[in-house]
This record gives structure tokens, C-alpha cells and sequence, in this order.
């Protein structure tokens, strides 16, 4: 079994835990519900800056039709009642980090890496779907060296641009989303896609051609081709539009939304076998041939998998109990009921409900 091991990052004192969660899509959540169940505190990493996963990134207002009574949902609307659910559980979140090292430890615990911190955990529990979303980035010489003071990929925090001359390059949901918010914030809003076609739900896009209309923002058709350094605080962007033509384009912002794409990143290299870029469990625990490490949602693989949102539930309830066993192995796992248990109902900080 391969051991990575990374140096304590800005010699923190390691943070311990008996059970850390990494990704905080539905599924993550949903683990960090049951683990709270069996009386498990979890600190959570995600590499993005907000939760959700995928519903967050991929399809935040499009429907859900299959989450056990709830008849309809969006993708946002479920990641916010799974906030709700998990708030008495005080799980700790560390956002915008991504696994880097593991190790273990003589006393069986796992060491576990990011470029800020150090966890030491008794158990982990892999809630990263198809992997650690990452936006795509612009390939133009120099980008990168304004990237978090005025370029910025997918932010989730719009608020941070008010008054600011902003153009948003992309041609997707999340890109027609930031242009219609921004309308109401900034000096001037500029979205530019590639071309004349941009892909997001009937009802953003009637809204986004009203505020087009009404000059609230502007829309061009072309590509960014080359960026103008100055030393003012307006830097320009080459644009080379669909007939040939080229223009200069001033910006305060240049808010990047080229899509996002899934890697694996640093848990491949962690002795966990692998079936085409996916973690085998067994289906008793949802555990992987490591012991202590358990996978659960898309990252994992099994007889008869089946990658619904629902069965991933299924697969962190299983886990949760899995790693309360270990966790305490002298102590029995027992199975209650939210409905009756009085013990639950003080997790829950909720008073008994009697008929």
C-alpha cells in the first residue's frame, strides 16, 4: 500500500476528529447527518467554496423529481434543507481545500493532508462523486497572475463586484445566472461567449434578453485571445469576434465560467483500489479494502450500483454505522428510531412529539 505523507502545512497543530467527510455534495451532507446520529462530530473538506458538489455547480435550478417525499426540488433548493437538516450535528467545513497526503498512524488513526491543514481521524469517509470539481481555466498568457484580484473562476460571492465594470466569459447557466445578478450591482455588465448561443433554462434566458434590451448588460459574441497589462487598475482583453475582427475590452473584473471538470486528484494514490477511476466497497459497509476508509455516492463501485442520489443516502447510512462500530468498538451500535428515541431527539434538539 502506497503512504503519502505531506509536512504539517504552516506548522498548525493537527485538528482531530473521529470521522472526516471529504465532498459536501447531497450525499456528503446526508453523511454527516448519520454519522451525527451515532453521536459522531465530522469535519468536513471540500474543494469548493460553498456546498453542494454537483447540484451546486451543475444543475442549481434544475429539477429533482426523485428525492423520497419531496415531490419536486432543485438542485439548490435540496443542498439548502440538507444544510437544515445537519445543523444540530456542528459538523466543521473547510472549504476550498483539497486532499494532499495520507498516512498511517501506529495507533491505527489516519493522517490526512491539505495545503492548510492536517486532520488526524479514526475513520474517512469518501463523499467525492466523480471527483474534486475543478473550473476549466482560461488559456491566455499572464491570466494567471490575476487570478483572485481580478479574475476570478466561478465565484460564488457576486456581492464582492458591486460597482465594478465586470465581464463574465462563458455561455452556460452559471455564466447568464452572475450576468443577471450583477445587473443589479455593478457599473457595467459585459457577458462574452464564443458564440451567439447561450445554453440556460427559457426563463433565464427571457430574463437576460430583457435586461439586454433595456441596455442593463451587454452581449458579445467572440473569444479572449490575449490579456493588455497596464498599470492602471483597467487592465484589456483581446477579443476575437466569430467574423475576424479584433477589439480591446476593458475590464474590473473578468469573471471566468469555462465549466468545471472532475479529477480524482491525490486519493488515487492512496493504496484504495481502483476500478476505472472508482472505489470498490462492500455492500455491508460501504467500506474500501483500506481499513477506516469508507466511500460512498459516485466515488464508489459495486455489484448492481446504481448512481442515484437516493442510493447514495443509503450507502452513508450503512457507512455511518460502519464507522460508529469502529470508532467504538466496545460500545454496540444500536439501531433506534428518530421518531421515538429520546436520545436522538437530543441530538436533534428536538422535543418528544406525542400523539
Amino acid at each position: 500500500m502506497s503512504e503519502q505523507h505531506q509536512q504539517n502545512p504552516l506548522n498548525k497543530a493537527p485538528i482531530k476528529t473521529d470521522a472526516l467527510v471529504i465532498g459536501a455534495g447531497p450525499v456528503g451532507l446526508f453523511a454527516i447527518f448519520q454519522l451525527g446520529l451515532q453521536g459522531i462530530q465530522s469535519h468536513v473538506i471540500d474543494t469548493l467554496p460553498y456546498a453542494g458538489g454537483q447540484c451546486a455547480e451543475l444543475y442549481p435550478d434544475k429539477p429533482i423529481y426523485d428525492i423520497p417525499g419531496i415531490p419536486y426540488c432543485t438542485g439548490s433548493e435540496l443542498v439548502n434543507n440538507l444544510l437544515k437538516q445537519i445543523e444540530p450535528m456542528n459538523a466543521t467545513f473547510h472549504w476550498g481545500q483539497e486532499v494532499c497526503g495520507l498516512s498511517h498512524l501506529p495507533n491505527g488513526e489516519l493522517e490526512v493532508s491539505t495545503s492548510q491543514n492536517t486532520f488526524i481521524t479514526k475513520t474517512i469517509v469518501l463523499a467525492t462523486g466523480v471527483g474534486a470539481f475543478k473550473p476549466k481555466t482560461l488559456n491566455v498568457d499572464g491570466i494567471e497572475t490575476l487570478v483572485g484580484t481580478q479574475v476570478f473562476y466561478h465565484p460564488h460571492n457576486l456581492s464582492q463586484f458591486k460597482d465594478l465594470n465586470v465581464v463574465i466569459y462563458g455561455g452556460d447557466e452559471s455564466a447568464v445566472n452572475a450576468a443577471i445578478e450583477l445587473s443589479n450591482i455593478a457599473q457595467s455588465v459585459t457577458l462574452m461567449h464564443r458564440r451567439d448561443v447561450l445554453k440556460a433554462p427559457d426563463h433565464l434566458l427571457a430574463k437576460f434578453e430583457q435586461l439586454r434590451t433595456s441596455g442593463r448588460v451587454t452581449f458579445k459574441a467572440g473569444q479572449i485571445t490575449e490579456l493588455s497589462r497596464s498599470n492602471t487598475p483597467n487592465n484589456e482583453i483581446k477579443v476575437m469576434h466569430p467574423d475576424g475582427s479584433t477589439n480591446n475590452l476593458k475590464f474590473d473584473a473578468l469573471l471566468v465560467y469555462l465549466g468545471i471538470s472532475p479529477q480524482l486528484g491525490p486519493i488515487a494514490d492512496w493504496g484504495v483500489d481502483l476500478e476505472r477511476k472508482q472505489v470498490p466497497v462492500d455492500t455491508a459497509k460501504f467500506q474500501t479494502n483500506v481499513p477506516g476508509i469508507f466511500a460512498v455516492g459516485d466515488i464508489n463501485t459495486y455489484l448492481g450500483k446504481r448512481k442515484l442520489i437516493v442510493s447514495g443516502f443509503h450507502e452513508a447510512t450503512l457507512a455511518a454505522f460502519a464507522c460508529a462500530e469502529l470508532i467504538h468498538p466496545d460500545e454496540p451500535v444500536v439501531l433506534q428510531y428518530t421518531t421515538t428515541s429520546t436520545k436522538l431527539h437530543e441530538i436533534l434538539g428536538v422535543a418528544r412529539h406525542r400523539p
